[in-house]
């Protein structure tokens, strides 16, 4: 989103200079939209849907929602028919990757036709906001760049390049890197595994004091309970979950290095333990990424052929098709009856923290194994969904409580994301069905919005063909 206090340092924005260049594909301008006779699924109230609405956009705020024939529609707005479809707020993909670089603190940039591609699927996918995490210096160009409209892509919050075990091993590295990151304007801190409990502490404390939220996995050593009690603002892939709901012999026996089974270890959970970690999670405020599909692929035994073969995969390069059938091959294997339970209890825990009031986001942590971005996210919708969750609550996951998260953790004064409302950020989809009855209907896309620049289903429709053909020819 706009932040008008953010201030990138002049010398980075110079050293990022050299690589703008590379950045070729430029959005259209923010102009003056009329959407008539739209059914608008606000996402401010459950299930509610406004009938027949005209939504005004200008200069990339709704400036205007009303019932058709009341909404007085500017003389030069481009008008837009939305009679028997859907508006709904843009979806987020709140684990998301865009390309890495090898030195992330520097003014290096990644290859300009990968990155161009990568930010287009997420648009084409519905996808107008995106939470960056793996970050990297150039990044923080790039965000102002989007927001400009100098690159077609949706808006990015940036997460810095990661505390982990090699780069925070002492608590003065983390401080460092921490203050750093503050200075240099990132959104927030990206947490890896591999780091003591000392250096988490300092983390937590330093990135409290400069405003830049912890986000991402929970160290083994630190322990999901010790991570809600210290201030993360979201934990990603449910990471230390499954742990934390074992029995109290099971915890005990983990906590003192044993390697106990991961059948043990999902065999002992509880619903009462369940429910008593979920509540944990809601005092704490704390969000959570699910990254469902990834996880079930990452600890099942999924028929590669059968994923490769998914219809998009056409919009993936060869070379990235074989790097996942390589890493299919090297993952450990387990048991079909541990996987199964393993599965079950996740979604068992989705399901009840969705159920106790737990704000979750949705992520897919694209493009890891055989998720494709953008199109990884439909995919995560189906595991949300046959873990009980409804459609109205899987839709809030990537709207509505996309700006409460940000409301609470990115020090905004109001949030200006996730539902349709005069003053909100124009970030819409508009559907020719409707999502509330079926999710499979988010991708009867006639136009995508991002940010007040228009996308319709023509410009959508030819940029996926020209990825795929560029992939079918390489």
């Amino acid at each position: 989103m706009s932040r008008p206090t953010r201030r990138v340092p002049a010398l980075l924005s110079l050293l990022v200079l050299a690589g703008v260049q590379a950045i070729g594909a430029q959005a259209p301008d923010q102009g003056v939209y009329a959407i008539e006779g739209v059914s608008v699924i606000p996402m401010d109230s459950e299930w509610t849907v406004l009938p027949d609405r005209t939504v005004v956009v200008r200069g990339g705020v709704i400036e205007a929602v009303g019932p058709a024939g009341q909404v007085r529609v500017p003389a030069d707005a481009t008008r837009i028919d939305g009679r028997g479809q859907w508006l709904l707020p843009g979806l987020a993909e709140m684990h998301a990757h865009v390309p890495p670089v090898q030195q992330p603190s520097s003014d290096q940039w990644p290859d300009r036709e990968a990155l161009e591609d990568i930010l287009f699927l997420y648009v084409a996918n519905g996808i107008t906001t995106i939470r960056g995490m793996l970050g990297a210096d150039y990044q923080l160009e790039l965000e102002r760049m989007l927001d400009a409209g100098e690159v077609v892509g949706p808006n990015l919050d940036v997460g810095a390049f990661s505390l982990n075990q090699n780069s925070a091993r002492t608590p003065d590295d983390a401080e460092r890197l921490i203050r750093m990151h503050a200075q240099k304007g990132y959104d927030f801190q990206k947490v890896h595994p591999g780091f003591s409990r000392e250096t988490w502490d300092r983390a937590a404390a330093v990135a409290e004091e400069v405003g830049l939220p912890l986000a991402g996995h929970v160290p083994a050593d630190v322990g999901l309970e010790h991570a809600l009690a210290t201030g993360i603002a979201s934990v990603d892939h449910m990471d230390g979950f499954v742990d934390a709901v074992a029995s109290e012999d099971v915890r005990r026996r983990v906590a003192a290095g044993e390697d106990v089974p991961l059948g043990e270890v999902v065999a002992s959970a509880t619903e009462a333990r369940i429910r008593e970690v979920a509540r944990m999670t809601r005092d704490a405020r704390v969000a959570v990424v699910p990254t469902a599909f990834l996880w079930e692929n990452l600890y099942g035994n999924p028929n590669v052929d059968e994923m490769l073969s998914m219809p998009e995969m056409r919009y993936v390069s060869p070379q990235q098709r074989q790097a996942w059938r390589n890493q299919a091959a090297g993952r450990p294997s387990l048991t079909a009856d541990v996987v199964e339970a393993h599965n079950e209890l996740r979604r068992r825990i989705l399901r009840v923290l969705e159920e106790e009031g737990v704000t979750i986001l949705m992520g897919t942590d694209s493009p890891q194994l055989f998720n494709v971005p953008g199109f990884a996210l439909h995919r995560e919708l189906d595991v949300m969904r046959r873990s009980g969750l409804s459609n109205w609550e899987i839709l809030e996951t990537g709207t509505a409580n996309v700006g409460a998260w940000i409301r609470q953790h990115l020090d905004e004064e109001s949030s200006d994301v996730g539902t349709i409302a005069p003053g909100q950020r124009a970030d819409l989809v508009l559907l020719e069905r409707s999502p509330l009855v079926d999710l499979e209907h988010l991708t009867s896309r006639s136009g995508v919005m991002v940010n007040g620049r228009w996308y319709p289903r023509s410009v959508l429709d030819a940029g996926l063909e020209r990825i795929a053909a560029k992939h079918a020819a390489g």
